[in-house]
């Protein structure tokens, strides 16, 4: 590459996705409303789902107003394997063509102990964290590979490499994500890449069920020495949504605050 060359792509990046569209689930709040919001701010026209629509609809409403991109906001379970195909086509009528996927949207219910988990909370828990993003990665990569590119986006977990007693049926769904990311980029490459974030502790509505004494004294063990700000996601998510990322597909990167490197 040039000097030229190497100088008016560093330009171009300073709105990364323009002309691009994306579908963030899960968007109106936490880790997908700060994608869905760093992605308008990037140049893309961005369909927040989620499935309370009236919350996605005050995020589009005021994110519209300050990017001047176009927003809109969908009502969807990603539970729901019908509905995921539909999705996919009011988001083309109203925005074209999805350039950009990101599968955010996930549950973590709580439980007494492993054998008191029930079968209703543990197919809750994969039909949200595998199934729906399977549906997606399958619809949505299909359409991007017949259009000759695209990117999907996958929101995992570090717990899906150092999974407790406390979350496994969460953390075993998010390691069944990690799967789909390797087959997906396999399958749609090499037009479409395939990634996903391993995020760790974030200040999200989540975090609200946590003992705040009891997370303070295993942060110490992380490099971090703390928990991430929502905020933070959005570095990673830009890199591999946008066009730097161009050689880096079937890859899991951690976000966690070296949770993954602490003892």
């Amino acid at each position: 590459m040039s000097i030229e060359q190497a100088v008016a792509a560093a330009r171009a990046t300073e709105q990364p996705l323009a002309g691009r569209t994306a579908l963030v689930t899960g968007g109106s709040r936490g880790l997908g409303r700060e994608i869905a919001i760093a992605f308008a701010a990037a140049g893309a026209d961005v369909a927040v789902v989620s499935r309370k629509k009236d919350a996605c609809e005050v995020l589009a409403e005021e994110l519209a107003a300050a990017t001047g991109r176009r927003v809109t906001a969908h009502a969807a379970h990603v539970g729901d394997w019908d509905r995921l195909g539909t999705l996919l086509d009011e988001v083309e009528q109203d925005l074209g063509p999805v350039d950009v996927l990101v599968n955010n949207a996930g549950i973590a219910p709580t439980y007494p102990s492993l054998a008191e988990v029930s079968e209703d909370l543990f197919d809750k828990v994969f039909a949200v964290n595998v199934k729906g993003p399977f549906r997606l990665l399958a619809a949505a990569g299909e359409r991007m590979a017949a259009r000759g590119g695209g990117v999907m986006l996958n929101i995992s977990s570090m717990g899906s490499q150092r999974p407790t007693a406390g979350d496994l049926p969460y953390t075993a769904a998010k390691a069944a994500l990690n799967t789909l990311t390797a087959g997906f980029a396999q399958e749609y490459g090499p037009s479409v890449r395939v990634n996903t974030i391993l995020a760790g502790p974030f200040a999200t509505d989540i975090c609200k069920a946590w003992d705040p004494a009891a997370v303070e004294r295993m942060a110490q063990e992380w490099p971090s020495k703390r928990v991430g700000e929502p905020s933070e996601i959005v570095g990673a998510a830009l890199y591999l949504c946008g066009p730097h990322a161009g050689y880096t597909t079937g890859a899991l990167l951690a976000v966690d605050g070296g949770r993954l490197a602490a003892p």
